[in-house]
């Protein structure tokens, strides 16, 4: 009886294993929920402004993400230099930005 009770046991945790193994957190950059929370707003913020530059149109495609130290990182295409410019402009001028990476490309009109 308890050879079997040990041996359902050991099945049982062998199967559930994988399971624990997909639920950990993947997003290692994060220390933890506060500073998730502040990356979030802070790319939220940005992500809205950039929205609301509808004479800009291609803005809204510029991808926004944080790091948990203020780094805001800048990517996509534009039109021109001054639609970068003005994507760099209003991360930097968002609060809790501390520095801003930009690798926004411009458009090859052909």
């Amino acid at each position: 009886m308890k050879v079997k009770f040990a041996t359902t046991c050991l099945v049982i945790s062998m199967m559930l294993t994988p399971v624990l193994g997909f639920t950990a957190d993947s997003n290692t950059d994060h220390s933890g929920p506060v500073t998730f929370v502040k990356d979030s707003v802070i790319t939220t913020k940005i992500k809205t402004k950039l929205a609301a530059e509808t004479h800009l149109g291609s803005l809204k495609d510029i991808k926004v993400d944080t790091d948990k130290n203020g780094a805001v990182f800048l990517s996509g295409m534009a039109h021109n230099q001054a639609e970068v410019d003005k994507a760099v402009s209003i991360a930097h001028d968002t609060k809790g930005v501390v520095t801003v990476h930009n690798d926004i490309r411009i458009m090859e009109h052909k």
